[in-house]
């Protein structure tokens, strides 16, 4: 099988997408990747790239081809726009072309926000008379509302009409979450498309192993009972929440919480850190996804908040995935599905999202509680991670979406 993987986000940016076209690869699929180039999420592009001209690299067996892209900026609405419209810009006008004479069995589309980054595909599929199977990983234009990035009700429905063109021109639409079934649905006049299809978790999650950099911040976490944090610090995950319940555990000195990574609000949280007096509070920065194994092992809990809003409570953040994975306890302050598969694989504790006082209450909770029932909660997670989202199993599972999208396309023709 051929397949054309269209993505904006890429390696060496970190994403979900990475793992799965090593997985892809190892299925014997031939893949070819049309990206941008990375720069996210900094907003600068990475040593080593230029956003203009066109390049093309490896990835492990895959082929990467890289369009030019206008990187987005820290902070600027404008920037980041002009880099979602670049992408789509260079993937319709030079996607073709650097594509030319090839041959694809299925396109498929691996999409985070923004969704529009589709349109190139829908194009490239129309040219190469192949399939299309879109992997919806955040709903549009609800997303768009619900961090707050567009309120305008005219712009809002332009972006839905938008929204309901690609998810016609899709032969198979994956949503990461069951919840997404029905907002999708509502979007297309074919239900029947529609298919779960949850994010893969990581292999290696268990192994310890990392940078010098990653040894010595486990060494600091294990220091005390840490909490971790680990992804991107913007909106979307309810820092404020996270904030407030540091500064309702100051008396407890041997508690500490520890966000690692990177985003839109990381200066906002050295402010806050400084204003408060936050001691406990940890910000070491962003760290290679090779590193979590490492630093994850060395956390008392795994942490996972977002905003509450309706939209979020569709959403299973693709961290709890890992967190299940890394055997670790969890805590947590969301909602809906997210909070749904921490109950129900009993790998940790759930508090409403938002709730800073009902957070710190779980976290003091967990660091009472006996270090036997804690190892088993890390044990019923990692066991539900097996049985639920173990890769490669679920690569499997995606083998056949596009063997049967591929064979129903080939019927029509």
């Amino acid at each position: 099988m051929k397949l054309l993987i269209v993505s904006q986000y890429f390696w060496p940016e970190t994403f979900a997408i990475n793992g799965l076209v090593d997985l892809l690869g190892e299925q014997g699929i031939d893949v070819t990747v049309l990206t941008g180039k990375p720069n996210y999420p900094d907003g600068d592009v990475f040593l080593g790239y230029r956003a203009l001209g066109t390049s093309r690299e490896h990835y492990g067996l895959a082929e990467v081809i890289r369009v030019p892209i206008s990187p987005r900026g820290k902070k600027a609405a404008w920037r980041l726009a002009l880099n979602y419209i670049s992408f789509i810009a260079s993937g319709v006008t030079l996607g073709p072309w650097l594509l030319r004479g090839r041959q694809f069995d299925a396109v498929f589309v691996y999409a985070p926000s923004p969704i529009l980054q589709v349109i190139p595909a829908v194009l490239l599929a129309r040219l190469h008379r192949a399939p299309l199977v879109v992997w919806v990983q955040d709903l549009w234009p609800q997303s768009l509302s619900a961090t707050g990035h567009i309120k305008n009700r005219l712009v809002l429905k332009a972006v839905e009409w938008l929204v309901r063109q690609i998810y016609r021109s899709a032969d198979r639409l994956l949503v990461q979450s069951r919840a997404f079934v029905q907002p999708v649905a509502e979007l297309t006049a074919d239900p029947s498309k529609i298919h779960y299809f949850p994010n893969l978790g990581p292999r290696n999650a268990v192994v310890s192993y990392g940078t010098e950099r990653a040894i010595e911040l486990a060494r600091l976490l294990s220091g005390s009972f840490t909490v971790v944090f680990a992804g991107n610090l913007g909106s979307a995950q309810a820092l404020d929440t996270i904030v407030d319940a540091a500064k309702l555990l100051r008396p407890h000195a041997s508690i500490k919480v520890a966000l690692i990574g990177s985003g839109s609000l990381d200066d906002w949280l050295k402010e806050q850190r400084i204003l408060h007096g936050l001691d406990n509070l940890y910000l070491p920065g962003r760290f290679d996804p090779s590193d979590m194994p490492t630093i994850f092992g060395a956390a008392a809990a795994l942490l996972v908040t977002l905003k509450p809003d309706p939209t979020f409570d569709l959403t299973i953040p693709s961290k709890v995935q890992a967190y299940l994975a890394a055997g670790r306890p969890i805590v947590a302050a969301l909602d809906g599905e997210g909070a749904k598969v921490i109950e129900e694989s009993k790998a940790g504790l759930c508090t409403p999202a938002g709730d800073a006082t009902a957070l710190a209450s779980s976290i003091l909770r967990l660091a009472r509680m006996p270090i036997t029932e804690r190892e088993e909660m890390a044990r019923a997670g990692r066991n539900y991670f097996v049985a639920h989202f173990d890769p490669d199993i679920l690569i499997g599972e995606l083998k056949t979406h596009l063997t049967q999208t591929i064979a129903k396309f080939g019927d029509r023709a």
